[in-house]
């Protein structure tokens, strides 16, 4: 496979992939508008249907973007889907890929932001995820298993660092970036080194907020600015998923500069955890609420920019040295620690989403029907989940 970042033409592509870039861009658009379940699932149902279904990438080259977005800051899932338009298409393919990836959720946000706006909150929107995410945490913990039999099997070092992954995770509520540098580092030394020396809404009155946020005049351009380097900041120097970004993110927009009230961002997150793709584009809907449209551009450009160049620039000497022994076995433990992170950020978001009798037996039921039914889309899954949840969350909250 050439290992140069130029981009290859078209008959080189195919050569090199059974699939061409339109259909990874497909694929992407469509992962980005039905993917629930934030970056633990989205990077599960990325080597289900990319590695083991159809067959497009192959298992070290997903292990290896797996790796790199570990390594990097910023959104997991964003720079895995990154790096995979990059494996047989380069920059052209990485960026489109990136772009398919990213767009569905902000435009879902971006309008959900402006119904926020004209019906000041969303009221139903607890409802729905009392029963989503309840239901999404069964998604995301099977995916978790497929990676853990994948990725760690019965390598007892590998299962050794994937359960202190865990568990850090678990403790500490956040990804540690040490842990993945130092599970690669041993893995590395032990493979070579030393085994060498031995509201409701009723109308369309939602679409205003928009069509007035796209106008150019009166912007704050002082604050589209404050904006633009916040969330930069953030998307450069955050390692690990959302479940890390949260709280960096609530320290600035709610108590550093006030864009945001508690129960704004609270509502913030949600939006961001009932909307398919990445769990990061909550960053659209605080951006919208803080400057209107192109505040939700500037903030989810400020955000998605520098992973997509914390990606890209590292990708050609990941393709050029990531067959040699000692790279594989660092790459190799730094999987395993990933892994281990997203089987402990099960834990924690499970806490906050299995609450009581009817979310536990939602988590059951999501895990045992697609576990039985394994072709069943899991958009149908969610969607159930959200009707049961307008449902019954009315009658516990009132219980």
């Amino acid at each position: 496979m050439n290992s140069s970042p130029s981009i290859p033409s078209a008959e080189q592509a195919t050569a090199l992939s059974s699939y061409t870039l339109w259909q990874l861009v497909r694929y992407m658009l469509r992962l980005g508008t039905l993917g629930f379940g934030g970056p633990v699932a989205l990077v599960g149902y990325m080597y289900r249907d990319l590695v083991e279904q159809r067959h497009w990438i192959s298992d070290a080259d997903y292990k290896e973007g797996m790796a790199l977005a570990q390594l990097m800051p910023g959104p997991l899932a964003a720079q895995l889907a990154i790096y995979l338009g990059y494996v047989h298409f380069r920059l052209w393919g990485a960026t489109l890929v990136g772009l398919a990836f990213v767009l569905p959720s902000f435009v879902m946000v971006v309008a959900l932001g402006a119904a926020y706006k004209a019906y000041g909150g969303i009221s139903w929107m607890q409802a729905v995820f009392y029963g989503v995410g309840a239901s999404v945490i069964g998604i995301i913990a099977l995916s978790a298993y497929k990676l853990t039999t994948k990725s760690v099997g019965k390598d007892r070092l590998l299962g050794a660092i994937y359960l202190v992954s865990a568990g850090v995770t678990i403790a500490t509520q956040s990804e540690v970036i040490w842990i993945f540098l130092g599970a690669g580092l041993l893995v590395w030394a032990v493979r070579g080194p030393l085994k060498r020396t031995g509201g409701q809404l009723h109308s369309m009155a939602w679409v205003a907020p928009i069509a007035g946020a796209l106008s150019l005049e009166n912007l704050d351009w002082h604050k589209l600015g404050q904006i633009a380097a916040y969330f930069t900041y953030a998307g450069a120097f955050v390692f690990g998923s959302g479940l890390a970004i949260v709280p960096f993110l609530y320290g600035g927009v709610v108590r550093e500069y006030a864009w945001l009230t508690d129960r704004q961002f609270v509502d913030a997150v949600a939006v961001a955890m009932i909307t398919p793709g990445p769990v990061v584009i909550t960053t659209g809907f605080i951006g919208f609420l803080t400057s209107g449209f192109w505040g939700a551009v500037v903030a989810a450009a400020a955000t998605f920019l520098p992973c997509y160049l914390l990606t890209v620039i590292p990708a050609p000497y990941f393709k050029k040295h990531g067959k040699h022994p000692g790279v594989v076995a660092f790459v190799d433990g730094v999987t395993a620690a990933a892994v281990g992170a997203i089987a402990g950020a099960v834990v924690v978001l499970g806490q906050r989403s299995i609450v009581d009798l009817p979310t536990a037996a939602l988590f059951l039921a999501t895990a045992a029907v697609l576990w039985r039914f394994k072709k069943l889309p899991e958009p149908v899954v969610v969607l159930a989940a959200a009707l049961i949840g307008l449902a019954v969350y009315p009658l516990v909250a009132h219980a």
